[in-house]
């Protein structure tokens, strides 16, 4: 219960903190002393920050209710029992994971490890991570949302969310071997029952249970929304159009500028698509495609996460590969799909 209240303590200290500061940015007296931003600037910046928050709030609100459900509800023996050997098949059954489950990257690495000391395979665990917070149902409604004008970049966004965490999980099953937990199977079922312990005495039942993980989630991803939302509408706002224009159209700097704005927002899946539609004027489809697919997979919080896990050689291993693969498969798609 106190590490509970300590969790719930740090959400309301950092959610009292973001709302503090989007009261000052919404009051223009607050920068009326600051020759440099115009009320145009101020305007421009709250239409785009409010907008991405009211389009990708209720999309969050489902992906945490379901995800919390999973998480509370499904056993990963159930998981396991399907896992087919073949590594072919393996991928099909991580993407058809992904797909059935609609648990986010921060729920799904938790997951991943305990299904990984109980047997299932690294390589099928990697392609489950990558490309079950993007071909999943809450995913694809919010980006078909988001791209109501341009329907094409959600075929693309999962279709090069498979390829590039097939070649992953391909590569994985031919070179690396096959124990890469941190932790033995014999720690961590210690703490799985130590935690299943604590929600059987001190939270009650598993719908509480359930609620209680969606708020929490819903915290942890909303600080994330909130942030990324005020970052990209400040570089929309303050960065003059023609310097994002000759950014975002250069065939390779835009997909690297794309890569390392996902990485550094750390956005949840179910909101990105919002964010990426709000540079769709300025940013080439391809570099779009890459913040949207390369986000997901690898990012801030998720890199601790996967180290938290994983040896740091293999997260590292493995964010090489993701790298590359999402580049070279956006590079691809860029110019026989988008031109």
């Amino acid at each position: 219960m106190r590490s509970f209240a300590v969790q719930w303590g740090i959400h309301c200290i950092f959610i009292s903190a973001i709302s503090f500061m989007i009261v000052l940015v919404m009051n223009p007296e607050v920068f009326a002393a600051v020759p440099a931003l115009k009320d145009e600037t101020l305007q421009s910046f709250k239409t785009i920050f409010i907008s991405i928050i009211l389009e990708a709030l209720p999309f969050i609100m489902l992906g945490v209710l379901i995800s919390s459900f999973m998480q509370i509800f499904l056993s990963e023996q159930m998981i396991q029992r399907f896992t087919p050997r073949h590594p072919l098949l393996g991928i099909l059954f991580a993407c058809l994971l992904g797909f059935l489950f609609p648990v986010c990257e921060c729920g799904l690495i938790p997951v991943i490890r305990r299904l990984i000391a109980k047997g299932m395979p690294l390589y099928i665990a990697v392609v489950f991570i990558l490309a079950g917070p993007i071909v999943n149902p809450i995913v694809y409604a919010a980006t078909y949302m988001a791209f109501k004008a341009r329907p094409e970049m959600l075929y693309a966004r999962m279709g090069l969310a498979v390829l590039a965490a097939a070649m992953v999980g391909l590569f994985v099953y031919r070179f690396v071997a096959a124990n890469q937990l941190k932790h033995s199977a014999s720690t961590l079922y210690a703490d799985a029952a130590g935690e299943a312990a604590g929600h059987s005495h001190d939270r009650g039942s598993k719908v509480s249970a359930m609620l209680e993980h969606a708020a929490g989630e819903f915290f942890e991803m909303g600080k994330y929304l909130i942030l990324g939302s005020m970052v990209t509408a400040g570089i929309q706002a303050l960065i003059p159009r023609s310097d994002l224009v000759s950014i975002g159209q250069d065939p390779i700097v835009s997909h690297l500028f794309m890569m390392g704005f996902a990485y550094v927002l750390s956005l949840c899946s179910t909101s990105d698509a919002f964010v990426a539609a709000s540079f769709a004027n300025t940013f080439s489809a391809g570099s779009l495609l890459t913040f949207l697919v390369f986000g997901p997979m690898l990012d801030i919080k998720s890199s601790l996460m996967l180290l938290s896990v994983f040896r740091t050689r293999f997260v590292l291993l493995l964010a090489l590969l993701i790298t590359v693969s999402v580049l070279s498969g956006s590079l691809l798609i860029s110019r026989l799909y988008f031109q």
